[in-house]
């Protein structure tokens, strides 16, 4: 289905001065003017276009992509304000609106916001939402344990960090297991841990697989032999310091230190671990 506000590949059935006209089925011939056609472009051709409103509300095609379509949640950069809300750089040459009623808190230029586009059915305008909890599906998921996701870093709370899974589901990413700043609008696989009663998801970073640890235990030897041989780490250590020397929390660099010692590859002593050289 073809449809306002996402790619589609359109078949071009007429040639103007000024472009193409391509064939958007029930949306009707959609004007791709020559800036934006491909060059070389013929009547038959099938163009990959994104369809959206030009600034008379007429439907245009164009062959650059945006930043994000509609039903895709994305964080953009504020560029303009108006008496109408804020306007936001997703791409195109025309900046998407996200109207003051849609906004969580004031916004100013240069900042970014996390939203989630859609079509205002009272205008059949795109337009941006702030308020997500609108947007994501509350249906109950279907995961399982383990399970590789794609996740979007929404917000902090008090429990660590707020996400949205594969674009549809609230998933919360505990703070006692994440030791790195989690800005909204980051994008990072995950996993899922948790498939809980109530219908929330926990979530994790990493799973802690073998392949996991033997990479993370080679990193540790690497930052051995980096430092002359001896760490000042030991299971007593921040885990906050450990994941700024380390890049992994203090659960993996435990069972890393673990498996390391019984391969006599390191020394664990009281002030750190030590290499133990061949």
């Amino acid at each position: 289905m073809i449809q306002l506000g996402k790619t589609s590949t359109l078949e071009v059935v007429k040639q103007v001065p000024f472009g193409y006209y391509l064939n958007a089925l029930e949306l009707g011939q959609v004007l791709l003017p020559n800036k934006l056609a491909p060059k070389s472009c013929q009547i038959g051709d099938q163009v990959e276009v994104f369809l959206h409103l030009d600034s008379e509300d007429q439907i245009l095609a164009t062959t650059r992509m945006p930043k994000a379509q509609v039903g895709q949640f994305a964080s953009l950069k504020v560029v303009s304000t108006s008496r109408f809300g804020a306007f936001l750089d997703w791409g195109l040459d025309k900046d998407l609106l996200l109207p003051f009623a849609e906004q969580e808190k004031p916004l100013e230029v240069g900042n970014y916001v996390l939203v989630y586009i859609h079509i205002n059915h009272a205008d059949d305008r795109i337009v941006a939402s702030a308020k997500l909890n609108k947007f994501v599906d509350k249906a109950p998921a279907f995961y399982n344990e383990g399970e590789q996701v794609d996740l979007l870093i929404a917000g902090r709370t008090d429990l660590g960090y707020k996400a949205i899974i594969n674009g549809a589901h609230w998933g919360v990413l505990y703070k006692d297991e994440v030791f790195q700043i989690l800005k909204p609008g980051y994008k990072t696989k995950g996993y899922i841990k948790r498939m809980r009663s109530d219908d929330k998801i926990d979530l994790q970073l990493t799973r802690g697989t073998k392949d996991e640890l033997d990479s993370q235990s080679l990193s540790i030897m690497i930052k051995l032999q980096q430092a002359g041989g001896f760490l000042p780490l030991t299971d007593k250590t921040d885990a906050e310091v450990i994941y700024q020397t380390l890049a992994m929390s203090k659960k993996a660099f435990k069972k890393c230190i673990g498996g390391l010692y019984k391969q006599q590859k390191i020394d664990i002593q009281t002030t750190g671990i030590r290499l133990i050289e061949d």
